[in-house]
């Protein structure tokens, strides 16, 4: 069988530059023509080139990686809520005898959560918003976890976007079990002393637990960060933080929240049980605290 000798014609490639100008860069374009009919079939015709220069087409940043690259939305607001009545608020002997991490709550501090919840709900209902959802944190306490499940009766489970247990919220430590007549002796000397420093014995100081709430701050502010509460993709800006903790807890959290100093906190007292104070979301994504009411009994 006798070869076949096909002759291709070369790509014809041309070129068009513009000068730049004071205000436009080099605009060059390139045109190939490829073969424009070979065995009678129609060539190629390709064109490319941008105002800068370069080959090709410029990159482009699809909608989805730019939602990407922007930072989540900041929460809400952030609802800091005190335990309800507990039996150690109505009887300081339980402490002689029942650990202070298993102190349960009392019927009336169950009654206290539940409405609590409710008033939780009528603030975020009032902001007239469909997809809005809940996140808590709690301390490990038994009275804690018992004021979660009371209040949270008042929303639906598609609302609450997770719970987490986080020992850092727990209560003063005052020192295993507590004597009455030696933890009177001992609070009377704290107040000669300091009720930011003194250290009970075999316990903590409100500047010990400081400590441990500042470290909770930064895994708080890195969950924002990064929309831990979140599933993936998803960017609802109605999420609101719960957490479920105690009296003095509360007040160091918002002394290290605000930078307030030790003089500022001596001058704090407990907010009442199950009672509430709102951290709103304001300018800039900072919150604001808009329901400091702390003003109950001393701790």
């Amino acid at each position: 069988m006798a070869a076949v000798s096909l002759t291709l014609p070369r790509p014809v490639v041309s070129f068009s530059v513009s000068p730049a100008t004071a205000d436009k860069p080099v605009k060059c374009k390139f045109r190939v023509h490829c073969c424009k009919e070979v065995n009678g079939r129609p060539g190629v015709e390709f064109a490319g080139g941008n105002q800068n220069g370069s080959a090709g087409s410029p990159e482009k940043t699809t909608e989805r990686e730019a939602d990407v690259k922007r930072p989540p939305p900041r929460p809400r607001r952030i609802i800091l809520v005190r335990h309800g009545e507990s039996e150690g608020n109505v009887d300081e002997t339980a402490y002689t005898k029942v650990p202070d991490p298993k102190i349960a709550l009392t019927e009336k501090g169950h009654a206290e959560a539940e409405a609590c919840g409710k008033r939780i709900r009528a603030l975020i209902d009032k902001d007239g918003v469909v997809d809005w959802q809940v996140y808590f944190y709690v301390s490990p306490y038994r009275r804690t976890l018992e004021t979660l499940r009371s209040l949270a009766k008042a929303f639906e489970k598609s609302r609450i976007a997770g719970v987490r247990e986080e020992p850092r919220l727990r209560e003063q430590d005052f020192g295993n079990f507590q004597d009455r007549e030696t933890m009177k002796v001992q609070k009377a000397v704290r107040h000669l002393y300091g009720r930011f420093f003194y250290r009970f014995p075999n316990g903590e100081s409100a500047a010990d637990v400081y400590d441990r709430i500042t470290g909770f701050r930064e895994t708080l502010k890195a969950d924002i960060d990064i929309g831990r509460f979140q599933p993936p993709g998803n960017r609802n800006p109605n999420m609101n933080i719960v957490i479920v903790s105690h009296g003095l807890t509360l007040r160091v959290f918002l002394m290290r929240w605000y930078k307030w100093t030790v003089e500022q906190f001596q001058g704090l007292h407990n907010i009442g049980n199950a009672d509430m104070v709102v951290m709103e979301r304001g300018y800039g994504g900072r919150f604001l605290h808009t329901s400091i009411a702390l003003h109950s009994a001393v701790s």
